[in-house]
């Protein structure tokens, strides 16, 4: 199934300055693979021993995956990943 991951300005130096990739993927743990597959030093960003990082926020069609299943949060064919890490400020 074809999704969209949506990488923030803050990681894209990790994927050669793109801000969009089309993946492949059937939940978001997969599709996240298919990511660190093509961009491996965007893995050490994201996770941490297999589950995502506490500051790393992750969204698909707007809902935070964290209030639902997590990185088995299905996708449908089409679906929008978006990666969002928590800035610090004030």
């Amino acid at each position: 199934m074809a999704v969209t991951v949506k990488i923030p300005a803050q990681l894209r130096a990790m994927t050669g300055g793109e801000g969009v990739l089309e993946v492949e993927g059937t939940t978001v743990r997969e599709a996240l693979e298919a990511v660190f597959s093509a961009h491996d030093g965007l893995r050490e960003r994201i996770t941490e021993g297999g589950d995502l990082r506490r500051f790393v926020n992750v969204y698909v069609g707007g809902e935070d995956i964290r209030f639902g299943a997590g990185l088995e949060t299905a996708l449908t064919d089409g679906a929008e990943v978006t990666i969002l890490p928590a800035v610090a400020g004030g």
